[in-house]
């Protein structure tokens, strides 16, 4: 029997503090990942808070600038590792939440098909909070393997337990895939709708969800969730003193204060086994201390290389949690029948270190799925599979409420863009000083 041949999968996820990304950071971190036998046939980033409201809620060339540090990250690093450049094949965001999609730029004629979804869980269903979703069809000579990403960025503060576990039911319910527009690609490629010799850049999956909708679970596709997923390790703030007792990394393993004894409050965790939240999802062991809450003063170590893993700085106002998460849905269970040996395969999972502009430490995981497509079941197969049998249906009116919210959005994009930024008291300043200038001259034309 030949062995069994995998595609290379590297997702990080990474809140961005809504400041703009140094690419410089992110190269370093990543090139090592892109180099190797086990170089990825993807690379996905989940980012949460990837702007200032103002731009994130007005999208389109609003968020360029903080879109194309990336760019130049994967750029970068794929170069540097000695692999060639990474592409982007396609940008999705909603709101404050986005995902890209990277390929070598040898395989883009790989890429099948690609589908996109958003849904808002913030207020009034606005994309302060919310989930962005990529399907893809990677396809081989004999083979088509569906993949589906999802980027979440859910409810914060320890006390909002229930409000998260919500926030996972509206993505499920309200992240339906549709055919990736011209608009998504095109952020992600800076290039023409059409190749240079004129073909398609990408053609869309026919069975679409235009037709069939289809959410985060299918039959056909794995399904991977990154993101900052904001569950905590205590169901109230820190009391005064409680700062005493944060994680520190010199203490060993037996040690109360070693991360790993905090690890056993993970809210994430106890969800997950009572199912009551991230229904089918497993992860992959956390052998890295907290990403969330860094202080100002680990930030300012950061920008000056000062921090790692010998040096920990704590906001003492917020628990140490592992808010950032990377997790996947394990292959189906007729697959394993039908293919001994069959598994998904995690080579890392890890915490990047501090960067300087946030107060996240981003996730990474380095995993690989078998290079076999996952077809319907037969009948009486998968019967209690969540592919199957999802945990909540699909809000039919879906569409509708993200129309909506996407006019909420705009609106208080506008404003916040305004009142907020630079730009925005230009304009401002701009039509005071011209009303006040008309009224002046109507003024003085009545006194004639």
């Amino acid at each position: 029997m030949a062995p069994m041949e995998y595609l290379n999968i590297l997702v990080v996820t990474f809140n961005c503090g809504r400041q703009l990304l140094k690419p410089d950071f992110l190269a370093q971190q990543l090139s090592d990942d892109l180099s190797g036998a086990q170089r990825p046939d993807i690379v996905v980033l989940s980012l949460q808070e990837i702007a200032p409201i103002a731009y994130s809620f007005l999208g389109g060339p609003s968020l360029a600038p903080y879109f194309l540090p990336f760019f130049l990250a994967l750029r970068v690093a794929g170069k540097a590792s000695g692999g060639g450049s990474y592409v982007p094949i396609v940008t999705r965001n909603v709101g404050m939440t986005a995902c890209i999609a990277f390929v070598p730029q040898e395989h883009k004629s790989k890429i099948q098909w690609i589908e996109t979804a958003g849904v808002g869980v913030g207020v009034q269903a606005m994309g302060n909070k919310g989930a962005v979703g990529i399907r893809l069809a990677y396809a081989t000579l004999d083979e088509i393997v569906e993949l589906t990403f999802v980027a979440a960025h859910l409810a914060p503060m320890e006390d909002a337990l229930s409000r998260r576990n919500e926030d996972w039911m509206n993505i499920a319910r309200g992240l339906v895939f549709t055919p990736a527009d011209s608009k998504e690609m095109l952020a992600a490629s800076k290039q023409p709708a059409a190749s240079r010799d004129g073909e398609p850049l990408l053609a869309n999956n026919p069975e679409s969800a235009q037709k069939h909708p289809r959410g985060i679970y299918t039959p056909t596709s794995h399904l991977i969730l990154a993101g900052d997923l904001n569950y905590r390790t205590s169901s109230t703030t820190p009391q005064p003193s409680d700062h005493l007792a944060f994680p520190k990394p010199t203490n060993e393993y037996t040690d109360p204060r070693h991360y790993s004894q905090l690890l056993r409050n993970d809210q994430l965790t106890k969800e997950l086994k009572a199912g009551r939240t991230c229904h089918g999802l497993h992860e992959a062991p956390i052998t890295f201390p907290p990403t969330y809450k860094y202080s100002n003063k680990a930030q300012s170590l950061a920008v000056t290389n000062q921090i790692a893993d010998t040096t920990w700085g704590w906001a003492k106002h917020r628990w140490p949690s592992w808010c950032d998460r990377i997790l996947y849905l394990d292959l189906p269970s007729w697959m394993k029948a039908e293919i001994p040996g069959a598994e998904i395969k995690v080579d890392k999972y890890t915490a990047l270190p501090l960067p300087p502009t946030s107060d996240h430490r981003p996730v990474l995981l380095a995993m690989r799925v078998p290079l076999k497509g996952i077809h319907e079941p037969g009948e009486m197969q998968g019967e209690r599979d969540v592919r199957i049998q999802p945990p909540f249906e699909i809000d039919l009116s879906w569409m509708e409420r993200r129309r909506m919210a996407r006019r909420k959005e705009v609106f208080v994009g506008s404003l916040a863009y305004l009142f907020l930024t630079w730009e925005g008291n230009g304009i401002l300043l701009a039509l005071i000083v011209g009303v006040l200038g008309g009224w002046a001259i109507v003024g003085s034309m009545l006194e004639v």
